[in-house]
């Protein structure tokens, strides 16, 4: 008998765990446990420590799954001993002593001309969603613009992770990469995937291909699954 793994989904900004609901029920009636991390955004750290409280409240092995800015998340909690696998969803990945804004600055794309710094969080304006969700019917794209969680504005620049802290380094890592992602350049998956050496999957979707088109996530997800239960 192999044991499923448990998946932990971890969001990205602008968004909550709320935005796995289209992939999460498939995989419970596989017979998963699943549990999708909420946290604030408030610094990386913190949201890491979040990561792992989840950890806590789960069965292992576990399978970390981390979309956009969760792809920073999953790289340093990935280092747990509980976890055995990866997936990213049109995400970021930081190696040592590089920040997400590093990243993002090798390959700009549209969306940060659609963000507004307030209260010291970085707040996307509605113009923005249609970079950010734009494969979305217009109603989804208001309902995403409406319950979007804004960052700390300095969250990008937290990041300062040593050569131990980088899981992709030593965890099989699959990947989705959204061909036409206007907020995570469709390059720059190529580049963090390519160096992690993960199992690629392209999917022409937006940056949220989970909401657009979660029947191909919830397949990588499972070969992912099955490939970790079976080592």
């Amino acid at each position: 008998m192999t044991k499923k793994p448990t998946i932990v989904f971890c969001h990205g900004i602008w968004a909550d765990g709320s935005c796995f609901s289209k992939v999460i029920p498939a995989l419970q009636a596989d017979g998963y446990e699943v549990i999708a991390v909420q946290y604030g955004l408030d610094s990386y750290e913190e949201d890491i420590a979040a990561v792992k409280r989840n950890l806590n409240r789960v069965g292992s092995p576990v399978l970390l799954v981390g979309h956009s800015y969760g792809g920073a998340t999953i790289t340093a909690a990935g280092t747990d001993e509980r976890v055995v696998g990866l997936v990213f969803i049109a995400a970021v990945a930081p190696d040592a002593g590089e920040t997400v804004q590093d990243q993002l600055n090798k390959f700009p794309s549209d969306i940060f001309n659609h963000v507004e710094a307030a209260d010291n969080r970085a707040w996307m304006l509605p113009s923005g969603v249609e970079h950010f969700a734009g494969d979305l019917q217009k109603e989804e794209q208001k309902l995403v613009w409406a319950t979007h969680y804004a960052p700390v504005a300095d969250l990008f620049l937290q990041q300062k992770l040593g050569a131990d802290d980088i899981s992709w380094k030593s965890k099989p890592s699959w990947y989705v990469l959204a061909t036409q992602d206007h907020t995570v350049h469709p390059d720059l998956q190529r580049w963090v995937s390519k160096r992690m050496n993960a199992t690629v999957t392209e999917v022409d979707s937006s940056h949220v291909p989970m909401l657009s088109q979660p029947d191909i996530v919830i397949d990588v997800i499972r070969k992912a699954a099955d490939a970790v239960a079976n080592r």
